[in-house]
């Protein structure tokens, strides 16, 4: 049985740590522990169930834990999504998910936070003092349910017409433990997959179908009913995943297991992910001036 996640981290758990082709390297900062896991070789890729690329993961304190917008670890998560940045150039951030679903609203409600300012430009720049800011363009993609147009096309329509340098992808994850709920950040060059997490693939977003950069971030929101049961239970024969996996999804039905405190919790991981981009994409501004912003 296939356990199911979207960590990086995780995947290297399931497949041992002695995978070869992969660089691997743990650090602090901040009061945060930050792993760097390198997917060099296609073989680790095929292993891991990951692109090559580079995952960043960033362990947090619970996000039902308050901060505030001045925080330090702010700066460091924003040092991380920057250094997968291009220098220069126009920015689309962009949140991907349904708004409408608590746990999966991560994207648009960090996208909603996210200083936009490519429409700010000559005389108003300089009025207003913000001539040196970085062109940032935002959206909100919905899903396909509600728009009848897959994610990644939608994508490469604008990126076609606005040119942009990078793609910053915000969206839920999946997690296969409980513990990593709101407690994790997955940072990455690799792009995403949208709704895999939940076994609902669509186009990939990456740089071979959008033609430029794309960083995915994001933190897990849910855990695939399957694999928690199969995890906590200690489960190694094919037969009895099996039959666990058709109990917990009555009528082909996918059951996903999220926290009580899930509205919190995304307000909370919303606020931090835009406050790091923001800061990721502004070098000039400090915390206190990109609060004052947005």
């Amino acid at each position: 049985m296939e356990l199911r996640t979207d960590l990086a981290i995780e995947a290297r758990e399931i497949a041992g740590e002695e995978v070869g082709g992969v660089d691997f390297k743990e650090y602090r900062e901040n009061g945060l522990e930050i792993s760097r896991l390198t997917v060099k070789t296609q073989r680790a890729g095929q292993l891991l169930h990951k692109e090559k690329g580079t995952y960043i993961t960033i362990e947090l304190p619970p996000l039902t834990d308050n901060f505030t917008n001045t925080d330090k670890r702010l700066q460091t998560i924003g040092c991380e999504i920057r250094r997968l940045l291009p220098v220069n150039g126009l920015v689309l951030v962009c949140g991907l998910g349904n708004v409408e679903i608590t746990p999966d609203a991560l994207g648009p409600k960090t996208s909603a936070q996210v200083l936009a300012t490519r429409h700010i430009t000559g005389e108003l720049a300089r009025a207003t003092g913000l001539d040196k800011l970085r062109p940032v363009a935002v959206l909100t993609t919905g899903v396909t349910g509600q728009t009848g147009i897959e994610t990644g096309e939608y994508l490469l329509s604008i990126v076609k017409k606005i040119k942009p340098t990078a793609i910053i992808a915000v969206d839920a994850l999946a997690s296969r433990r409980l513990e990593r709920l709101g407690c994790t950040l997955q940072i990455c060059d690799t792009g995403i997959s949208p709704g895999a997490g939940v076994g609902n693939h669509r186009t990939k977003i990456n740089s071979d179908t959008m033609g430029i950069p794309v960083i995915a971030v994001g933190v897990p929101t849910v855990v695939d009913a399957a694999t928690m049961a199969s995890d906590l239970l200690n489960i190694q024969n094919e037969n009895d995943a099996n039959n666990l996996k058709e109990q917990l999804s009555p009528n082909g039905r996918k059951m996903v297991v999220t926290p009580k405190e899930i509205d919190l919790l995304i307000d909370r991981a919303s606020r931090l992910i835009s406050m790091s981009v923001n800061f990721a994409l502004h070098k000039g501004l400090e915390l206190e001036d990109i609060a004052m912003l947005v």
